[in-house]
């Protein structure tokens, strides 16, 4: 099935591994021009080159979501380099694993920050390109923790649901612009960030990690947690043209780990 990727522009946040990386290196595969970013240099300079081997016409850009102006900084060198923009992955690292006693006031702003103004500085910053295009894509990255909260993750589950409800709204409201607007809600998937996770709740339980990852693959109907290329395989398809008539749409991608019906 051609998605129609080829030639197509993307900016990619929190791409330099993990999640975010799989998905570049999956479009890049679909052909499509790419800029990503990351906060740290290094994850990201390695990533710009395994990019780079694959064919694809890719920028690093670094930069710290929390921080104001980086978002609008990112859209602008995007633009600058490829000529214009027709889809936005906006992605960030997670909050701190935290009960809510444990959070302080300063803890709450940066996690607002991170995870839920990041998507609408770097939204906001985009429409004037995406309205250019003939195929606008934007695809928030949440959790399944919005839908079926997770112990120990209060900043996650609260934050997080704000951005659900962000992109809910801006595919009503932007509908008629031509800009879909989509979420995948990801459930445990074998990341550096699940990792340190669930190293912190065996720290908490008194188990191992290695119990934890087993305690965790028994959530799933697939009796296995999730690898980032399959959350990248749905990335890919959320923003393509391929799925030109899907919008408003927040897709768990958790091998049956969310028990709710809707």
């Amino acid at each position: 099935m051609d998605l129609g990727l080829k030639g197509k522009i993307a900016l990619l946040t929190g791409a330099s591994r993990g999640l975010g990386f799989a998905t570049a290196k999956t479009l890049a595969q679909e052909g499509t021009r790419i800029a990503i970013n990351s906060r740290n240099l290094n994850h990201l300079e390695t990533a710009k080159q395994a990019l780079t081997d694959l064919g694809a016409e890719v920028i690093a850009l670094p930069g710290d979501l929390t921080e104001i102006k980086t978002p609008g900084r990112l859209l602008e060198e995007t633009v600058k380099a490829f000529g214009g923009l027709d889809l936005l992955f906006t992605n960030s690292g997670g909050p701190p694993p935290l009960s809510f006693e444990e959070v302080d006031e300063e803890t709450w702003q940066h996690a607002i920050d991170l995870a839920f103004l990041s998507h609408v500085r770097l939204i906001r910053a985009a429409l004037p390109h995406l309205r250019k295009s003939d195929a606008p894509s934007v695809l928030t990255v949440t959790s399944m923790s919005v839908k079926q909260p997770i112990p120990s993750l209060v900043l996650s589950n609260s934050v997080r649901a704000a951005t659900v409800g962000l992109t809910k709204t801006l595919a009503l409201e932007l509908g008629s612009d031509g800009i879909r607007f989509n979420s995948i809600l990801p459930s445990w998937t074998m990341t550096e960030r699940v990792k340190q996770l669930l190293a912190d709740r065996a720290d908490r339980k008194g188990t191992t990690v290695d119990q934890e990852i087993q305690s965790q693959n028994e959530q799933s109907a697939l009796g296995r947690m999730g690898t980032p290329q399959e959350f990248a395989n749905t990335a890919a398809f959320l923003l393509s043209p391929a799925a030109s008539y899907i919008t408003g749409v927040m897709l768990t991608v958790d091998g049956g780990s969310y028990k709710g019906t809707f």
